[in-house]
C-alpha cells in the first residue's frame, strides 16, 4: 500500500492485532522474583515458536505482555486459544498460587507498520479489549467476530459496546469460550436486543437481582448466589406472578445500575435486593422489595439469625415480597411453597456451591458440580433436590458427548430423575429431567406429561417452557411449540441460543424456512444452526447457499455423520425426520 505523509519508512496494512497480557504479574513477581522470570521467558520462547505456525509473528514483548500482528482475523483467535492451552499445560508443573495465565484482546484493522513496530488506533483497541478480558478468556471486537462466526466452532458471548478506555467509540465485543455447547446455554446479549419494546405483563411482575456478597471469601459469592436462586424458585411456583429468570436476572450482577433502570430494562414493576453476610454459625440477610412505579420501597427486611434458620429465612422472603404484591395465592400453591429440608445442611450447601458452577456451562464446571451433588446425596440420600441436580449434569453430559460413555449417563440420569419425584412429587425439577431423559428415549407421551406436571409446579421456569417446546416439537405439536419458546423468552429476555435452535426447529416442520433463516441468523453462535439453515435454504430452491453452508458446517463439525443424527433424532413422525434429512441432502450432506 502507498505509505503516508513524507515519512517513507510508515506503511499501512491491514491486519488482525492481538494483545495478551499475564493476570496478576506483579503479584508473582513480588512472591517469587526469579522463578516467575524464568517461567514466563520459557513460556514465551514457547509462545514465539506457535505464533509462526498461525501466520503471525510476535511484534513486541512489553514486560509481562505480547504484542503480535496476524493475516487473519481467524488466525489470530486460533492462535489466543491455542495460547491459553499452551499455558494451562505449563501450569500442571507449577504449584497452585503460581499459575501464570493471560488475558487476550484481539481487533482486526489497518494498523501504521515502521522499523519499531506498530501503531494505531486498532492496536490500542486490541490492548484495551486484553485489558478488560477475563482471565483465560479471549475478547474480541465485532469486527474480529463477524469474520469467525461461521468459521471456528468456539463459544460466542455477546457482551455489548464497551466503552473501552481512551477510545472514542464504545466497541461491540464478544467473548471466546473454547465450547460452543455450554455457550449456547447461557444467557446472553444480542446486538438487536430491544428490551424495551418488551410488554409488560398484567400480572404483578418481578425480578429479583442478585444479592451482594458482603463477605470477602468464594464461598460467600456461591451462597449469595444460591439464595438468590432458591427466592427466584419459590416465588415461580406462583401463577398469578411473573418471574423474571435467573440468568437474565444475573445479568445486572457486575452491573452498577439503579432498581428503576432495571425494572425498566426488564420492564417489570417490582425490583427485589438485598445482600448476605455469614460468618461460622449465623446469617445476615438484608433484603427489600422496590416498585418502580413509585420508585418507593414497599418491603424491606434485615434477619440475623442462626444458619440453621436459612429455610425459614427463604419462605418468609418469599411470603413478604408475595404479600407486597398483593398477588392471589391459591391454597396449593403455598403449600408448594415451602421447600423440603434435608437432614443436614451441609447437604444445602453442597448445592448451592454446584448451583454456583453449572451455571457457568462448561464442561469442567459440570463436573465439579457433579461432585457437590453427589456430596449432598451422600450426606442426606433422601434429598430430592440434589438428586434432580445431578440428573441434570448427566443429561447435560450425555446431550454433549462430555463423557466417554453416553448412553450410562442418560440411563444414570433416569434413575436419579425417578428417585427425585419419588421423594418429592412437588418438585419441578425432577419431572423436567425426567421428561427430557423420556423424550431422548422416545417415550413421547411420558416425556410431555412429565414437562406439563413440571409446568404446573413452577410455572416461570424459562428453560422448562423452553425445554417443553422441544418436546412438543419432537411430538408433532409446533404451534404450541411456538407459543411456549415466546413465553420462555418474555420471562428470560436474555435468552440463549438455545431457544432460537427450539425455535427454529418448529419454524422448519412447519416449512415456514423464512423464520429459521430469521432465527439462525440471531444466534451468537451460528456453527450450531448450520444443519437447519442449510437444510431450510436447500427447500427454498436456494442450492449455493445450502451448499457453502453445509461446506462450512463440515469444516466446523468435521464427524458429523447424517445416518447417526438421524438414528439419534427424537421425532414422533417419522416423516418430520425424512423432511430434515431430504433437506440436508439436497444441500449437500
Amino acid at each position: 500500500m502507498n505509505t503516508t505523509g513524507s515519512d517513507t519508512s510508515i506503511r499501512q496494512k491491514l491486519g488482525a492485532v492481538l494483545f495478551a497480557d499475564v493476570v496478576g504479574y506483579s503479584r508473582l513477581m513480588s512472591e517469587n522474583e526469579m522463578d516467575t522470570y524464568n517461567a514466563l521467558k520459557s513460556l514465551l520462547f514457547q509462545l514465539e515458536e506457535t505464533c509462526s505456525k498461525y501466520q503471525g509473528k510476535i511484534i513486541e514483548v512489553r514486560g509481562d505482555g505480547i504484542l503480535a500482528l496476524f493475516d487473519t482475523a481467524t488466525s489470530a483467535v486460533e492462535f489466543s486459544i491455542e495460547l491459553h492451552r499452551i499455558a494451562a499445560e505449563h501450569n500442571l508443573t507449577r504449584p497452585d498460587g503460581q499459575h501464570i495465565k493471560f488475558r487476550a484482546g484481539v481487533h482486526l484493522g489497518e494498523v501504521l507498520m515502521d522499523e519499531r513496530g506498530i501503531h494505531g488506533d486498532n492496536v490500542n483497541i486490541a490492548a484495551r479489549l486484553q485489558e478488560i478480558a477475563e482471565p483465560e478468556r479471549v475478547f474480541v471486537s465485532a469486527a474480529v467476530y463477524e469474520q469467525i462466526r461461521n468459521r471456528l466452532r468456539y463459544g460466542y458471548e455477546f457482551l455489548g459496546p464497551k466503552q473501552l478506555k481512551n477510545i472514542m467509540s464504545p466497541v461491540a465485543t464478544y467473548c471466546v469460550r473454547t465450547e460452543v455447547e455450554g455457550a449456547t446455554m447461557a444467557a446472553t446479549l444480542r446486538p438487536e436486543m430491544q428490551l424495551e419494546v418488551l410488554e409488560r405483563p398484567d400480572i404483578p411482575s418481578v425480578a429479583v437481582l442478585p444479592f451482594a456478597s458482603q463477605g470477602g471469601e468464594e464461598d460467600d459469592n456461591w451462597v449469595a448466589e444460591g439464595l438468590t436462586d432458591d427466592i427466584i424458585m419459590n416465588l415461580s411456583k406462583f401463577r398469578n406472578l411473573f418471574i423474571i429468570a435467573r440468568n437474565s436476572s444475573f445479568f445486572f450482577k457486575t452491573q452498577s445500575m439503579s432498581p428503576q433502570e432495571a425494572a425498566r430494562r426488564l420492564n417489570v414493576r417490582y425490583i427485589a435486593r438485598g445482600s448476605v453476610r455469614r460468618s461460622s454459625s449465623r446469617i445476615r440477610i438484608t433484603a427489600e422489595l422496590i416498585d418502580a412505579n413509585t420508585e418507593r420501597t414497599i418491603w424491606g427486611e434485615r434477619f440475623d439469625r442462626k444458619l440453621d434458620d436459612i429455610f425459614d429465612i427463604l419462605d418468609e422472603v418469599t411470603e413478604c415480597i408475595v404479600a407486597a404484591t398483593a398477588v392471589m395465592i391459591e391454597s396449593h400453591e403455598k403449600q408448594r411453597m415451602v421447600q423440603a429440608i434435608p437432614s443436614d445442611l451441609r447437604a444445602y450447601g453442597s448445592v448451592l456451591q454446584g448451583q454456583h458452577h453449572i451455571f457457568k456451562y462448561t464442561r469442567n464446571d459440570n463436573r465439579k458440580a457433579q461432585h457437590c451433588y453427589e456430596s449432598a446425596l451422600e450426606r442426606d440420600g433422601g434429598y430430592a433436590r440434589a438428586a434432580a441436580a445431578l440428573s441434570r449434569t448427566l443429561n447435560i453430559d450425555w446431550r454433549y458427548s462430555w463423557t466417554e460413555d453416553p448412553n450410562s449417563a442418560l440411563d444414570k440420569a433416569l434413575s436419579l430423575a425417578q428417585r427425585a419425584v419419588e421423594l418429592d412429587p412437588t418438585d419441578a425439577r425432577g419431572f423436567g429431567e425426567l421428561g427430557y431423559v423420556q423424550l431422548y428415549r422416545k417415550e413421547f407421551d411420558s416425556a410431555i406429561e412429565s414437562y406439563k406436571r413440571a409446568l404446573q409446579l413452577n410455572p416461570n421456569d424459562a428453560d422448562m417452557h423452553s425445554d417443553y417446546a422441544d418436546a412438543l416439537a419432537h411430538w408433532g405439536d409446533n404451534d404450541t411449540a411456538i407459543k411456549h419458546l415466546q413465553q420462555a423468552m418474555r420471562l428470560n429476555p436474555y435468552f440463549p441460543d438455545q431457544y432460537l435452535w427450539h425455535l427454529g426447529g418448529a419454524y422448519y416442520n412447519l416449512k415456514r424456512y423464512d423464520d429459521v433463516i430469521a432465527c439462525v441468523n440471531k444466534m451468537n453462535n451460528p456453527t450450531e444452526g448450520q444443519r437447519v439453515l442449510a437444510a431450510s435454504y436447500a427447500h427454498k430452491g436456494e442450492l449455493d447457499m445450502a451448499r457453502q453452508i453445509a461446506d462450512k458446517h463440515r469444516a466446523a463439525h468435521p464427524n458429523f455423520s447424517l445416518s447417526r443424527w438421524a438414528k439419534v433424532q427424537p421425532d414422533r413422525l417419522s416423516d418430520d425426520t425424512q423432511h430434515f434429512v431430504e433437506g440436508l441432502k439436497k444441500a449437500g450432506f
